[in-house]
Protein backbone atom coordinates (compact mmCIF):
# COMPACT_ATOMS: atom_id res chain seq x y z
CA UNK A 1 0.00 0.00 0.00
CA UNK A 2 1.21 3.77 -0.94
CA UNK A 3 1.65 5.69 1.92
CA UNK A 4 0.82 9.56 2.06
CA UNK A 5 1.80 12.57 3.94
CA UNK A 6 -1.26 14.79 3.73
CA UNK A 7 -0.90 18.56 4.64
CA UNK A 8 -2.82 18.55 7.58
CA UNK A 9 -0.69 15.47 9.15
CA UNK A 10 2.61 17.24 8.15
CA UNK A 11 1.05 20.49 10.28
CA UNK A 12 0.49 17.90 12.99
CA UNK A 13 3.43 16.32 13.00
CA UNK A 14 5.93 19.91 12.55
CA UNK A 15 3.37 21.15 15.80
CA UNK A 16 3.97 18.12 17.69
CA UNK A 17 8.06 18.50 17.02
CA UNK A 18 8.12 21.73 18.21
CA UNK A 19 5.52 21.96 21.49
CA UNK A 20 7.95 18.69 22.72
CA UNK A 21 10.77 20.93 23.59
CA UNK A 22 8.82 24.59 23.40
CA UNK A 23 11.97 26.24 25.45
CA UNK A 24 14.16 25.35 23.04
CA UNK A 25 12.20 26.01 20.00
CA UNK A 26 11.53 29.48 21.34
CA UNK A 27 15.17 30.01 22.04
CA UNK A 28 15.61 28.85 18.37
CA UNK A 29 13.31 31.50 16.65
CA UNK A 30 14.89 33.99 18.49
CA UNK A 31 17.45 34.97 16.33
CA UNK A 32 14.68 35.18 13.37
CA UNK A 33 12.93 37.01 15.33
CA UNK A 34 15.33 39.93 15.95
CA UNK A 35 16.51 39.81 12.36
CA UNK A 36 13.07 39.86 11.06
CA UNK A 37 12.37 42.89 14.36
CA UNK A 38 15.30 44.86 13.50
CA UNK A 39 14.30 44.91 9.38
CA UNK A 40 10.88 46.14 10.27
CA UNK A 41 11.96 48.73 12.77
CA UNK A 42 14.96 50.33 10.74
CA UNK A 43 12.79 50.72 7.54
CA UNK A 44 10.08 51.92 9.48
CA UNK A 45 12.56 54.52 11.40
CA UNK A 46 14.17 56.05 8.39
CA UNK A 47 11.31 56.11 6.55
CA UNK A 48 9.08 58.31 9.37
CA UNK A 49 13.17 60.11 10.08
CA UNK A 50 12.64 61.15 6.60
CA UNK A 51 9.74 62.52 6.18
CA UNK A 52 10.92 64.98 9.05
CA UNK A 53 14.09 65.46 7.66
CA UNK A 54 12.40 66.59 5.19
CA UNK A 55 10.46 69.13 7.32
CA UNK A 56 12.98 70.55 8.58
CA UNK A 57 15.39 71.28 6.07
CA UNK A 58 13.12 72.91 4.76
CA UNK A 59 12.25 75.34 7.59
CA UNK A 60 15.99 75.79 8.30
CA UNK A 61 18.67 74.82 6.56
CA UNK A 62 16.67 75.65 3.20
CA UNK A 63 16.53 79.19 4.49
CA UNK A 64 20.21 79.52 5.48
CA UNK A 65 23.51 80.67 2.80
CA UNK A 66 26.82 80.78 4.54
CA UNK A 67 29.48 83.12 2.55
CA UNK A 68 33.25 82.95 3.24
CA UNK A 69 36.37 84.31 2.10
CA UNK A 70 39.02 83.55 -0.02
CA UNK A 71 41.45 85.67 1.09
CA UNK A 72 42.56 86.01 4.92
CA UNK A 73 42.05 89.87 5.34
CA UNK A 74 38.58 91.18 5.76
CA UNK A 75 36.98 91.77 2.23
CA UNK A 76 33.63 92.15 3.29
CA UNK A 77 32.37 95.70 3.06
CA UNK A 78 31.49 97.60 5.80
CA UNK A 79 27.66 98.56 4.45
CA UNK A 80 27.61 94.30 3.94
CA UNK A 81 24.25 94.40 5.77
CA UNK A 82 22.42 97.15 3.98
CA UNK A 83 23.80 95.66 0.44
CA UNK A 84 22.20 92.43 1.43
CA UNK A 85 18.39 93.69 2.26
CA UNK A 86 18.90 94.78 -1.59
CA UNK A 87 18.57 91.34 -2.67
CA UNK A 88 15.19 89.93 -3.21
CA UNK A 89 14.77 87.04 -1.47
CA UNK A 90 17.11 87.93 1.83
CA UNK A 91 15.67 87.93 4.98
CA UNK A 92 18.59 88.84 7.12
CA UNK A 93 22.31 88.57 7.54
CA UNK A 94 25.77 89.80 8.67
CA UNK A 95 29.26 89.44 9.09
CA UNK A 96 31.05 87.65 12.32
CA UNK A 97 34.44 86.39 13.09
CA UNK A 98 36.36 85.54 16.77
CA UNK A 99 37.93 88.48 17.91
CA UNK A 100 42.25 87.98 16.93
CA UNK A 101 43.08 87.68 20.78
CA UNK A 102 45.67 85.76 21.30
CA UNK A 103 45.89 85.19 25.02
CA UNK A 104 42.47 87.17 25.64
CA UNK A 105 41.45 88.01 29.31
CA UNK A 106 37.61 87.46 30.47
CA UNK A 107 35.94 88.24 33.83
CA UNK A 108 32.97 89.66 35.52
CA UNK A 109 34.87 92.14 37.55
CA UNK A 110 37.75 93.98 38.08
CA UNK A 111 40.14 91.42 40.24
CA UNK A 112 38.71 88.26 39.09
CA UNK A 113 39.96 84.99 37.83
CA UNK A 114 40.11 84.81 34.00
CA UNK A 115 37.85 82.97 32.36
CA UNK A 116 38.61 83.03 29.27
CA UNK A 117 39.38 78.55 28.74
CA UNK A 118 36.36 77.31 26.77
CA UNK A 119 34.72 80.79 25.75
CA UNK A 120 34.87 82.33 22.66
CA UNK A 121 34.40 86.17 21.52
CA UNK A 122 33.07 86.78 18.65
CA UNK A 123 32.36 90.35 16.60
CA UNK A 124 29.02 90.04 15.71
CA UNK A 125 26.63 91.93 13.22
CA UNK A 126 23.71 92.62 14.15
CA UNK A 127 21.74 91.16 11.43
CA UNK A 128 23.85 87.65 12.19
CA UNK A 129 22.04 87.94 15.79
CA UNK A 130 18.50 88.42 13.65
CA UNK A 131 19.26 85.54 11.55
CA UNK A 132 20.34 83.48 14.40
CA UNK A 133 16.99 83.53 15.89
CA UNK A 134 17.91 83.60 19.35
CA UNK A 135 15.62 83.16 22.43
CA UNK A 136 16.61 86.08 24.72
CA UNK A 137 15.98 84.99 28.58
CA UNK A 138 17.12 88.16 29.73
CA UNK A 139 16.97 91.76 28.22
CA UNK A 140 17.81 92.60 24.50
CA UNK A 141 19.76 91.90 21.20
CA UNK A 142 21.81 95.16 20.20
CA UNK A 143 20.62 96.66 16.95
CA UNK A 144 21.80 99.00 14.38
CA UNK A 145 22.32 102.14 16.86
CA UNK A 146 24.63 100.11 18.84
CA UNK A 147 26.36 99.23 15.93
CA UNK A 148 26.64 102.55 14.21
CA UNK A 149 27.42 104.60 17.70
CA UNK A 150 30.05 101.96 18.45
CA UNK A 151 28.61 101.53 21.74
CA UNK A 152 30.68 99.16 24.02
CA UNK A 153 27.88 96.72 24.90
CA UNK A 154 27.65 91.98 24.70
CA UNK A 155 25.51 89.53 24.59
CA UNK A 156 26.00 86.68 26.38
CA UNK A 157 25.12 82.79 25.84
CA UNK A 158 23.84 81.13 28.74
CA UNK A 159 26.84 78.78 29.22
CA UNK A 160 28.83 82.06 29.38
CA UNK A 161 26.87 84.46 31.86
CA UNK A 162 26.68 81.05 34.53
CA UNK A 163 30.43 81.39 34.25
CA UNK A 164 30.85 85.14 34.37
CA UNK A 165 28.35 84.99 37.25
CA UNK A 166 26.50 87.30 35.17
CA UNK A 167 22.37 86.40 36.63
CA UNK A 168 20.28 89.73 36.39
CA UNK A 169 20.77 92.41 34.26
CA UNK A 170 18.83 95.08 36.56
CA UNK A 171 22.01 96.72 37.72
CA UNK A 172 23.65 97.13 34.28
CA UNK A 173 26.24 94.46 34.89
CA UNK A 174 29.62 94.57 32.71
CA UNK A 175 32.12 91.77 31.60
CA UNK A 176 35.72 93.05 30.82
CA UNK A 177 37.35 91.92 27.79
CA UNK A 178 41.06 92.43 28.16
CA UNK A 179 40.49 95.03 30.90
CA UNK A 180 37.59 96.65 28.17
CA UNK A 181 34.21 97.13 30.16
CA UNK A 182 31.19 96.03 27.92
CA UNK A 183 27.74 96.22 29.07
CA UNK A 184 25.86 93.42 28.98
CA UNK A 185 22.58 94.05 27.39
CA UNK A 186 21.40 90.47 27.13
CA UNK A 187 21.24 86.58 27.88
CA UNK A 188 19.86 83.86 25.07
CA UNK A 189 19.65 80.79 26.24
CA UNK A 190 18.76 79.24 22.51
CA UNK A 191 19.78 79.85 18.98
CA UNK A 192 18.13 78.16 15.82
CA UNK A 193 21.35 78.80 13.94
CA UNK A 194 24.72 79.62 14.88
CA UNK A 195 25.18 77.74 18.22
CA UNK A 196 28.71 79.22 19.06
CA UNK A 197 26.66 82.23 20.13
CA UNK A 198 25.51 80.22 23.73
CA UNK A 199 29.65 79.11 24.39
CA UNK A 200 30.24 83.38 24.58
CA UNK A 201 30.49 86.75 24.05
CA UNK A 202 29.11 88.61 21.16
CA UNK A 203 30.14 92.05 20.33
CA UNK A 204 29.17 94.72 17.68
CA UNK A 205 31.95 94.20 14.38
CA UNK A 206 32.30 97.89 14.26
CA UNK A 207 33.48 98.07 18.43
CA UNK A 208 35.52 94.62 17.33
CA UNK A 209 37.25 96.82 13.94
CA UNK A 210 38.29 100.07 16.61
CA UNK A 211 39.54 98.10 19.40
CA UNK A 212 40.69 94.48 17.49
CA UNK A 213 41.14 95.50 14.45
CA UNK A 214 39.96 93.15 11.21
CA UNK A 215 40.40 89.11 11.86
CA UNK A 216 43.86 87.70 11.54
CA UNK A 217 44.53 84.09 11.85
CA UNK A 218 40.25 83.03 10.98
CA UNK A 219 38.78 84.67 8.67
CA UNK A 220 35.37 86.69 8.47
CA UNK A 221 32.00 84.76 7.68
CA UNK A 222 28.60 85.73 6.70
CA UNK A 223 25.17 83.99 7.46
CA UNK A 224 22.17 84.84 5.49
CA UNK A 225 18.71 84.41 6.48
CA UNK A 226 16.60 84.00 3.09
CA UNK A 227 12.88 83.05 2.21
CA UNK A 228 11.83 79.35 1.10
CA UNK A 229 13.14 78.71 -2.52
CA UNK A 230 15.66 81.69 -2.34
CA UNK A 231 18.67 80.44 -1.23
CA UNK A 232 19.73 78.91 -4.02
CA UNK A 233 19.14 82.41 -6.43
CA UNK A 234 20.46 84.89 -3.23
CA UNK A 235 24.23 82.38 -3.35
CA UNK A 236 24.56 83.51 -6.97
CA UNK A 237 24.08 87.15 -6.24
CA UNK A 238 26.04 87.63 -2.94
CA UNK A 239 29.41 88.39 -4.34
CA UNK A 240 28.75 90.31 -7.43
CA UNK A 241 26.04 92.67 -4.60
CA UNK A 242 28.53 92.84 -1.86
CA UNK A 243 31.72 93.15 -4.12
CA UNK A 244 31.17 93.93 -7.56
CA UNK A 245 34.96 94.46 -8.20
CA UNK A 246 36.52 91.28 -7.17
CA UNK A 247 33.25 88.89 -6.53
CA UNK A 248 36.08 85.69 -6.72
CA UNK A 249 37.05 86.68 -3.47
CA UNK A 250 33.48 86.06 -1.69
CA UNK A 251 32.44 81.54 -2.03
CA UNK A 252 29.20 81.29 -1.64
CA UNK A 253 27.49 78.12 0.05
CA UNK A 254 24.56 77.36 -0.74
CA UNK A 255 22.42 74.65 0.99
CA UNK A 256 22.02 71.36 -0.55
CA UNK A 257 18.89 69.44 -2.35
CA UNK A 258 16.68 68.35 0.54
CA UNK A 259 15.49 65.41 -1.51
CA UNK A 260 19.48 64.07 -1.75
CA UNK A 261 20.58 65.26 1.23
CA UNK A 262 16.98 62.67 2.59
CA UNK A 263 18.17 60.17 0.54
CA UNK A 264 21.93 60.20 1.53
CA UNK A 265 20.65 60.33 5.52
CA UNK A 266 18.19 57.45 4.80
CA UNK A 267 20.28 55.03 2.56
CA UNK A 268 23.33 55.45 5.23
CA UNK A 269 20.87 54.44 8.18
CA UNK A 270 19.37 51.89 6.04
CA UNK A 271 22.70 50.06 4.95
CA UNK A 272 23.99 50.24 8.54
CA UNK A 273 21.08 48.67 10.30
CA UNK A 274 20.05 46.12 7.40
CA UNK A 275 23.85 44.65 8.04
CA UNK A 276 22.62 44.44 11.24
CA UNK A 277 19.86 42.62 10.50
CA UNK A 278 21.19 40.56 8.26
CA UNK A 279 23.68 39.22 10.97
CA UNK A 280 20.82 38.53 13.45
CA UNK A 281 19.24 36.61 10.18
CA UNK A 282 22.24 34.76 9.59
CA UNK A 283 22.74 33.93 13.20
CA UNK A 284 18.73 32.63 13.84
CA UNK A 285 19.31 30.41 10.47
CA UNK A 286 22.36 28.88 11.93
CA UNK A 287 20.70 28.43 15.39
CA UNK A 288 17.82 26.69 13.84
CA UNK A 289 19.89 24.51 11.80
CA UNK A 290 22.08 23.64 14.47
CA UNK A 291 18.82 22.76 16.63
CA UNK A 292 17.36 21.25 14.15
CA UNK A 293 20.04 18.48 13.00
CA UNK A 294 20.16 17.81 16.82
CA UNK A 295 16.82 16.63 16.78
CA UNK A 296 17.40 14.60 13.96
CA UNK A 297 20.28 12.88 15.99
CA UNK A 298 17.63 12.85 18.92
CA UNK A 299 14.94 11.12 17.10
CA UNK A 300 16.86 8.91 14.80
CA UNK A 301 15.13 5.93 16.53
CA UNK A 302 11.83 7.86 15.52
CA UNK A 303 13.02 8.23 11.91
CA UNK A 304 13.77 4.93 11.78
CA UNK A 305 10.09 3.55 12.80
CA UNK A 306 8.39 5.75 10.90
CA UNK A 307 10.65 4.43 7.54
CA UNK A 308 9.77 0.73 8.66
CA UNK A 309 6.10 1.61 9.06
CA UNK A 310 6.20 2.91 5.50
CA UNK A 311 7.02 5.99 5.13
CA UNK A 312 9.22 7.62 2.50
CA UNK A 313 12.75 9.60 2.46
CA UNK A 314 10.77 12.63 1.37
CA UNK A 315 7.83 12.32 4.19
CA UNK A 316 10.69 12.46 6.95
CA UNK A 317 12.38 15.52 4.95
CA UNK A 318 9.21 17.05 4.84
CA UNK A 319 8.44 16.80 8.25
CA UNK A 320 11.71 18.47 9.29
CA UNK A 321 11.69 20.93 6.52
CA UNK A 322 8.05 22.06 7.61
CA UNK A 323 9.80 22.07 11.52
CA UNK A 324 12.20 24.67 10.38
CA UNK A 325 9.61 26.46 8.48
CA UNK A 326 7.33 27.09 11.20
CA UNK A 327 10.12 27.81 13.55
CA UNK A 328 11.05 31.00 10.82
CA UNK A 329 7.79 32.12 10.54
CA UNK A 330 6.63 32.07 13.83
CA UNK A 331 10.20 34.10 14.31
CA UNK A 332 9.05 36.40 11.31
CA UNK A 333 5.44 36.81 12.47
CA UNK A 334 6.60 37.99 16.17
CA UNK A 335 9.44 39.78 14.95
CA UNK A 336 7.50 41.89 12.49
CA UNK A 337 4.64 42.63 15.33
CA UNK A 338 7.57 43.92 17.51
CA UNK A 339 9.42 45.86 14.72
CA UNK A 340 6.01 47.91 14.38
CA UNK A 341 5.51 48.07 18.13
CA UNK A 342 9.18 49.87 18.39
CA UNK A 343 8.57 52.20 15.06
CA UNK A 344 5.11 53.32 16.80
CA UNK A 345 6.81 54.08 19.91
CA UNK A 346 9.68 56.06 18.44
CA UNK A 347 7.26 58.02 16.54
CA UNK A 348 5.15 58.75 19.57
CA UNK A 349 8.16 59.76 21.45
CA UNK A 350 9.45 62.05 19.28
CA UNK A 351 6.03 63.31 18.25
CA UNK A 352 7.00 62.12 14.38
CA UNK A 353 4.21 60.77 11.96
CA UNK A 354 5.07 57.00 11.54
CA UNK A 355 5.81 55.55 7.96
CA UNK A 356 5.32 52.05 7.80
CA UNK A 357 5.28 50.28 4.21
CA UNK A 358 2.21 47.75 3.77
CA UNK A 359 4.45 45.53 1.29
CA UNK A 360 7.58 45.61 3.94
CA UNK A 361 4.96 44.32 7.06
CA UNK A 362 3.42 42.02 4.35
CA UNK A 363 6.71 40.37 3.30
CA UNK A 364 8.55 40.44 6.58
CA UNK A 365 6.84 37.16 7.72
CA UNK A 366 7.84 35.04 4.21
CA UNK A 367 11.55 36.08 4.72
CA UNK A 368 11.32 34.41 7.96
CA UNK A 369 9.94 31.56 6.55
CA UNK A 370 12.44 31.49 3.89
CA UNK A 371 14.93 31.34 6.13
CA UNK A 372 13.93 28.83 8.53
CA UNK A 373 13.26 26.63 5.35
CA UNK A 374 16.94 27.23 4.04
CA UNK A 375 17.92 26.55 7.39
CA UNK A 376 16.43 22.96 7.70
CA UNK A 377 17.00 22.09 4.37
CA UNK A 378 20.47 19.87 5.14
CA UNK A 379 19.40 18.40 8.44
CA UNK A 380 16.43 17.21 6.63
CA UNK A 381 18.09 15.88 4.06
CA UNK A 382 20.12 14.21 6.12
CA UNK A 383 17.23 12.64 7.85
CA UNK A 384 15.75 11.42 4.64
CA UNK A 385 19.07 9.14 3.84
CA UNK A 386 18.74 7.50 7.01
CA UNK A 387 18.32 4.27 6.86
CA UNK A 388 15.70 2.16 9.10
CA UNK A 389 17.55 -0.78 9.60
CA UNK A 390 20.42 1.21 10.93
CA UNK A 391 18.16 3.57 12.63
CA UNK A 392 16.38 0.44 14.48
CA UNK A 393 19.74 -1.00 15.84
CA UNK A 394 20.91 2.50 17.39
Amino acid sequence: MRSRLTPRDLLAESTAGLLQRPGRSVLTMLGTLLGIGSFVAVLGITASAGAQIDKRFTALAATEVRVEQAEQDLVFPLDARERLRQIDGVVDGGVYWPLPLRQPTISGAPGLPNQAAGLSLTAVDPGVLAAAHPTVRAGRLYDEFHQDRGERVAVLGAAAAQRLGVTRLEAHPAVLINDVPYTVIGIVSDVVRLPELLLGVAIPTSVALWLYGPPVERPARMLVETRVGAAKVVAEQIPLALRPDAPQLLRPIAPPDPQRLRGGVGSDLDTLFLMLAGISLVIGAVGIANTTFVSVLERTAEIGLRRSLGARPRHIAGQFLAESGALGTLGGLVGTSLGVAVVIAVALGNSWTAVLNPWTILHAPLGGTIVGLAAGLYPALRAARIEPVEALRR
